[in-house]
């Protein structure tokens, strides 16, 4: 058992090794946030209909943040790809630890990536004029801890059989935009036609920005404790899966 923890350590510290000495990356990654926030929430601001006492900035910052930590959740799985290529997964594979380890570890390390950003964009709060108490912040970093432990799991389910780098971003790209677009990351769930709302309403990413809205501006669609359900659970079955994966994997 010991031996399980010390992997999940050691795969953990290695992602967070590979993101703190990688400043490019962190710098790039802020790029199309920043983008969608400041251009986009400016452009559209005088035409948004929304909650009373809040403009198209202040909405979408919720849903910005939860764009972060999806994409680099999801992303961040594009190491097991990678070290599928050259061989460090094949001795994962063979090391004498319990699959299930190798699981949480990339789970853990991803999604402790990811929130890092999303607290990096978090910090531009007062530049949006977004108001955040202490008690805020730390529900809305469990929150995103939340949906990046459920995004990355994806992830791992999609790494976890390719052989292929490129294979793995052409079904990653396939699937994360309209699991963001889908989420009401930029638009209000309550004026939607049937067919829409329908699909935004299975798109788990819904769950998790609504979540986080009503944490930080106290607006929110559905009741936090359905959120919290939807999201719990699809992290569930993610995480089994990978499981099963890696189970199967060579």
């Amino acid at each position: 058992m010991m031996g399980d923890f010390w992997a999940i350590y050691i795969l953990w510290l290695r992602d967070l090794k590979h993101y703190w000495y990688d400043k490019t990356r962190i710098i790039a990654s802020l790029g199309q946030p920043l983008l969608f926030l400041f251009v986009l929430g400016t452009a559209l601001s005088p035409s948004f209909k929304g909650p009373v006492g809040v403009n198209f900035s202040e909405f979408i910052f919720p849903g910005i943040i939860s764009m972060t930590v999806l994409f680099t959740s999801i992303f961040s799985a594009v190491s097991i790809v990678w070290d599928r290529e050259f061989g460090f997964l094949k001795e994962v594979l063979v090391a004498p630890v319990s699959r299930w380890t190798i699981v949480i570890g990339k789970a853990l390390g991803g999604s402790t990536v990811a929130v890092i950003q999303g607290c990096i964009m978090l910090l531009l709060a007062p530049l949006v004029g977004v108001k955040l108490s202490v008690l805020i912040v730390i529900q809305a970093v469990l929150i995103m801890f939340l949906i990046a432990v459920a995004i990355t799991g994806l992830g791992i389910t999609i790494a976890a059989r390719m052989k292929e780098m490129e294979g793995f971003q052409m079904v990653v790209n396939f699937l994360i935009m309209p699991i963001f677009f889908l989420s009401g990351a930029l638009f209000p769930l309550d004026q939607l036609p049937d067919w829409l709302a329908f699909l935004t309403r299975i798109d788990p990413l819904t769950y998790g920005v609504d979540l986080l809205r009503g944490v930080i501006l106290g607006v929110s669609a559905f009741p936090p404790a359905l959120s919290l359900t939807v999201i719990l659970c699809f992290t569930f079955v993610m995480f089994a899966v990978a499981v099963i994966e890696f189970n199967l994997a060579e």
